[in-house]
């Protein structure tokens, strides 16, 4: 029996016993060793630095909701999140987590608005099937671009929490932004239009991520399918830091005077203060300062974020935790972008 010794052997068996829940006993019989071989195999990987294992307080993630809470007056819910997880699995840990808060909240009757992107499909692709009754499913705003791939992806968002919940479609296939304020006007009287419209009115939950102008690439309705690298600029001029259901904001939490939003099709901040139930999904510290706007302009009632974008925002706000400590260098670089 030969023992694999190679550092691409330690990786892989740390990979699968780590990060993959498999046995020793399988890695072992998968390898031709001995499972006590393994186990020094893993121990090597942890001496070479292949592995780097971290212990958090159970109160950690507590301490960050608190200090978010308190100060915004919202309910924050932390997810722990390892350090140097990626972007898509960072996503997909958080989603995960509101995919549990969502199914707990919706009963029958409700109404549930979804804003278009990333966030809505990765939440959508781990709601548990509860059927419900007399629930429908709607579009919060328009995409980036109504027939693009983030389009088709948005509309699965849409099919998939409909089954989830036994629940009725309603899409609105609209873009971001209209290129002009009186084409929107002149849509927004259509009755079909305003039939959607009245429906966004009667949400009971809503669902949405958040929008960084800064973010690079920019993220979601401010990308070049919506909004070219002049048009974000003249946003940066006017303060704006994202956005939030294709909504620009300012830090401050500020909306209304930005001219964009006359052309904006989704849900403006004092839309979504109607809302008894508002899940704001985020899981990416680089948008730390449009987090905190949104958090400012009241749309959000429960917030969901990993450990380090909650420190972010912590960092951003010029918060202090409840025990007195600081965020780390790290994560306030983060939180600063670009000013």
């Amino acid at each position: 029996m030969t023992t694999p010794k190679s550092h691409r052997d330690m990786y892989h068996a740390a990979v699968r016993y780590y990060l993959q829940d498999e046995t020793m006993d399988s890695i072992a019989r998968d390898f031709g060793v001995s499972r006590s071989s393994v186990s020094r195999m893993l121990k090597r990987a942890r001496d070479a630095g292949f592995v780097q294992i971290s212990v958090s307080s159970p109160d950690a993630g507590a301490e960050l909701a608190e200090a978010i809470g308190a100060a915004f007056g919202v309910k924050a819910h932390v997810v722990a999140v390892p350090a140097g997880t990626g972007d898509t699995e960072r996503l997909d840990r958080v989603s995960r987590v509101a995919a549990q808060l969502l199914g707990d909240v919706m009963e029958s009757g409700h109404v549930l608005g979804v804003a278009s992107g990333a966030t809505a499909a990765h939440v959508a692709a781990h709601v548990a099937r509860k059927p419900l009754t007399d629930c429908t499913v709607v579009q919060c705003g328009g995409d980036r671009n109504p027939y693009d791939a983030v389009a088709a992806g948005t509309g699965n968002a849409l099919h998939k929490l409909a089954a989830a919940f036994g629940a009725d479609v309603v899409a609105f296939p609209m873009p971001a932004f209209f290129d002009h304020a009186e084409t929107k006007a002149a849509l927004w009287r259509e009755s079909a239009v305003r039939r959607v419209l009245s429906l966004r009115r009667r949400l009971d939950v809503a669902l949405f991520g958040v929008a960084a102008l800064e973010a690079s690439p920019p993220r979601q309705a401010f990308a070049a399918a919506s909004l070219d690298a002049s048009q974000r600029r003249d946003l940066a001029g006017q303060g704006v830091v994202g956005g939030v259901c294709t909504v620009a904001l300012r830090e401050d939490g500020s909306w209304r005077n930005i001219a964009l939003n006359a052309r904006a099709t989704g849900l403006t901040p004092a839309d979504l203060a109607s809302v008894p139930v508002r899940y704001c999904v985020v899981a990416d510290p680089r948008c730390a300062r449009a987090i905190v706007g949104a958090l400012r302009a009241g749309t959000t009632t429960d917030l969901v974020v990993d450990d380090e974008t909650a420190r972010a925002v912590i960092a951003r706000a010029r918060l202090v935790l409840p025990s007195g400590g600081a965020t780390d260098a790290r994560v306030a670089r983060h939180a600063g972008g670009a000013r």
